[in-house]
């Protein structure tokens, strides 16, 4: 398990930068003891969760404006999926290492899972006995060439990488392509691809069914702040027994963006009282805490991700607060 202290404010996905440099310098600034490797769909499109995440894969070819183009006759699952990280998709990353470059201290990243990227290749016409496959090999492959990458540019970095699924939410509802069992096994084969050589975690900015995202496996939960957590309440404090961290998306980021960190800080802690009234543990729920944007901020304004950087970092200093405040009561 990545050693980073608990409060610790990072970042989720995009964001709205066009200069991959200026980006770089941005996430390590404002997010300086675990800063997230950014992706840029702004400077360009090849940068979108869905387009870096068909890099290589025979028959597909993503268009301007997300559209995925699909040679279904060149779909193979067994075909191995070459990663050229020396592809327009992934500028940011070149970027970021160029600007960390001798750090020794953690870093985190994230990509496409592959149910999110299965259901893309269904949309755009692929069949799903064929989809899900041809997406469980490309995240593999992208995800162990990126950590390789990584390693061999940030030597003795620990690595935290969350697994993005957006389309979590969508498991349980009729029509889903595969049975949720089915869905679930393939996260999880997602981050045991990974989780011998990383802290691997799962991120999803909808309200899924967090009991079936948690039997996935994953040692890091991002997550929006959202009520509906203390019906699962249960799930909870035994991720947190099992030393599971929680990256809370404090700071709401498909609306109004707060003008202070108050009315984000209050809906947090008052999900923790209640988290804390259903048995979780109150310093297991502080100490094992991170903070982040719900989600990317790829569609916002650079002065809006600087300000929403701000309210994070605002709120992560009152949880590192409550953490010591906690231990300290408990004389521990």
């Amino acid at each position: 398990m990545v050693s980073v202290m608990a409060g610790t404010a990072t970042g989720v996905g995009s964001l709205p930068h066009r200069d991959a440099a200026a980006a770089a310098e941005f996430s390590l600034r404002h997010s300086p003891d675990l800063p997230a490797i950014p992706t840029l769909p702004r400077r360009s499109p090849a940068e979108g969760m869905i387009a870096q995440a068909v890099v290589g894969i025979n028959g597909v070819t993503p268009g301007q404006y997300g559209s995925l183009s699909v040679d279904v006759g060149r779909i193979d699952p067994d075909a191995p999926v070459v990663t050229d990280l020396d592809h327009d998709a992934f500028g940011g990353v070149r970027a970021f290492l160029e600007a960390a470059r001798g750090r020794t201290a953690p870093v985190k990243w994230q990509f496409t899972g592959p149910l999110t990227l299965g259901l893309s290749l269904v949309r755009a016409g692929v069949p799903a006995s064929h989809a899900f496959e041809v997406a469980v090999q490309a995240v593999r492959s992208h995800v162990q060439a990126l950590h390789a990458e990584i390693a061999a540019a940030l030597p003795g970095c620990e690595q935290v990488v969350v697994i993005d699924e957006p389309s979590l939410h969508q498991i349980m509802l009729p029509g889903f392509p595969l049975p949720p069992d089915v869905a679930i096994d393939l996260v999880s084969g997602a981050l045991a691809a990974i989780e011998r050589d990383a802290t691997a975690g799962v991120h999803c900015c909808s309200d899924a069914d967090w009991p079936s995202v948690l039997a996935a496996g994953p040692h890091v939960l991002s997550l929006p702040v959202n009520s509906e957590l203390v019906s699962v309440a249960g799930y909870v404090g035994r991720f947190l027994e099992s030393g599971g961290i929680i990256a809370w998306g404090a700071v709401a980021t498909d609306g109004p963006i707060p003008a202070t960190a108050e009315r984000p800080w209050r809906q947090l802690s008052d999900l923790w009282c209640q988290l804390v009234q259903r048995g979780c543990d109150p310093m297991m729920l502080r100490q094992q805490a991170w903070v982040t944007p719900a989600c990317g901020l790829g569609l916002h304004s650079e002065g809006v991700a600087e300000h929403v950087y701000e309210l994070v970092s605002d709120i992560a200093y009152r949880v590192r607060t409550q953490a010591t405040a906690t231990r300290l009561s408990l004389g521990a």
